[in-house]
């Protein structure tokens, strides 16, 4: 059995029911992380519905609070979840976007002990390229 993640009647996305059901809890659990809407409808007769533009701004929101931090417990819990997500948004021809507005939540994940997490070039455009690139592989539709 599998599941349908579509725009539309376009399908980005057509996982197993046990992939589908930890990628939609992740999700939500991410959602706070953001203080945004998901972009993704409710599963209805193994289909759904992702509102791409409010879809990409949760994710786009997501890679932020990413980039606010250098604890590598933070980057290894959401990074799966974010590759697969810049797929879908990939995928339905949408571009990340930066938010406009001011951080203003005064706190930063920080590793105390340990070497940081440092990524090539010092930014991480690179990584999620990489890291989506080998996830839309994959990823079948």
């Amino acid at each position: 059995m599998s599941q349908y993640y579509q725009v539309g009647d376009e399908v980005l996305w057509n996982p197993s029911n046990g992939v589908s059901a930890l990628f939609m809890r992740s999700a939500h659990a991410l959602a706070p992380e953001t203080g945004l809407p998901t972009g993704l409808g409710p599963m209805r007769s193994d289909e759904c519905q992702i509102d791409l533009e409010t879809f990409t701004a949760f994710v786009s929101a997501l890679v932020e609070r990413y980039e606010r931090s250098n604890h590598p417990v933070l980057h290894a819990l959401m990074e799966g979840f974010i590759a697969t997500a810049l797929v879908l948004v990939q995928r339905g021809g949408a571009e990340l976007v930066r938010s406009e507005r001011v951080d203003g939540d005064g706190w930063r994940d920080v590793q105390v002990r340990g070497p940081a997490t440092r990524l090539p070039g010092g930014g991480t455009a690179g990584r999620w390229a990489e890291l989506s690139a080998r996830y839309a592989r994959s990823m079948p539709r």
